[in-house]
């Protein structure tokens, strides 16, 4: 395989220097990664699980855990520096939504999918210390060790269901993608894999030799002037209808999102084949205009020979056998 090279940082940004030609004889598959931060509504859940056996694509959940819990648990959560139940995006309304987002995620797991770490209230940690972040790790695995005795539903958790909860959370994406020396220092501490909440100029190569790993989501053109904005659904709803929802306005923003995810992926497919990042919410933002966009995308390139559509943890072990095999 073609050896990938380290990405520079500069201003924050991670900028991946190009292979040269001689190197892009012998060219890996190219990797599409697809996230999903929140990961709530169990409409979403729905559409995503059928758009993954639609497409065969492999996603990765980054779940928030206040969803875990219904609005009468709430007091048994308290995020650094804050009050016991206070959460930025609230909680689950009763136990009936949360058993049903507990068998997607299990109906996901099982399907070869990843459940990935959102922490909890999303809140802003960008200035936490490793003890508060570390704090904030400690509620999300014991809300996900304990969701169906909290429901009073412990006779319907399935088999597994510990296993999965106690080594299966391998990655995290910080809440607004702030983070600091605090999250890091903790995330090693906590044993995680990889970390997706950083951003790059473009697509770079995912620096595998620190620990944790660290993903970027990147910068792509976009739009008639093709300005960058971060490859996340959030990030064009800002940039096409500054955050108001204008369904009207779906078709046009649908195309241009469409238009910007392909040149993307054509970029990396044809050249350095660095692994494409997308990252969405469960949320059908103005008229569902990104999902749809994401759907058309992945159906078009995920049924490739040469295209791998997969989750962050799948990414990062074959970047590293990769990487060994080019040594």
């Amino acid at each position: 395989m073609a050896k990938a090279l380290p990405a520079l940082v500069l201003g924050g940004l991670a900028v991946t220097a190009a292979i040269p030609a001689a190197q892009a004889e012998s060219r890996p598959a190219q990797l599409v990664i697809v996230s999903f931060d929140g990961a709530h509504d169990n409409v979403m859940w729905e559409r995503s699980l059928k758009m993954a056996e639609k497409t065969g694509a492999h996603f990765t959940y980054f779940l928030s855990c206040t969803f875990l819990m219904s609005k009468a648990e709430r007091k048994g959560y308290t995020a650094p520096g804050k009050s016991a139940g206070a959460s930025n995006i609230g909680f689950a309304p009763d136990h009936a939504d949360v058993e049903n987002r507990l068998n997607h995620i299990w109906t996901a797991y099982r399907a070869g999918h990843e459940i990935g770490s959102h922490g909890c209230g999303h809140f802003d940690g960008g200035a936490w210390t490793k003890a508060q972040w570390s704090q904030e790790f400690d509620q999300f695995d014991a809300a996900l060790r304990t969701a169906w005795t909290t429901i009073g539903q412990k006779d319907k958790e399935p088999d597994g269901w510990q296993e999965m909860a106690e080594n299966s959370v391998k990655g995290f994406r910080a809440p607004y993608l702030s983070s600091g020396e605090g999250l890091f220092a903790a995330l090693a501490e906590h044993g995680f894999a990889y970390d997706a909440s950083t951003v790059s100029r473009g697509p770079a190569v995912p620096d595998t030799k620190r620990k944790p790993a660290r993903f970027a989501l990147p910068l792509i053109p976009e739009g008639p002037h093709e300005r960058r904005v971060i490859a996340m659904d959030y990030n064009l709803f800002v940039r096409h209808s500054k955050a108001e929802e204008t369904p009207e306005h779906k078709a046009e923003f649908e195309e241009r999102s469409l238009t910007a995810f392909e040149a993307a992926f054509r970029e990396q497919y044809d050249g350095a084949r660095i692994p494409l990042q997308l990252g969405f919410h469960f949320v059908p933002m103005n008229g569902g205009a990104y999902w749809d966009a994401l759907e058309t995308l992945l159906t078009d390139v995920c049924g490739k020979p040469d295209v791998e559509c997969v989750t962050y943890s799948e990414a990062l072990s074959q970047l590293k056998t990769a990487s060994r095999s080019a040594t």
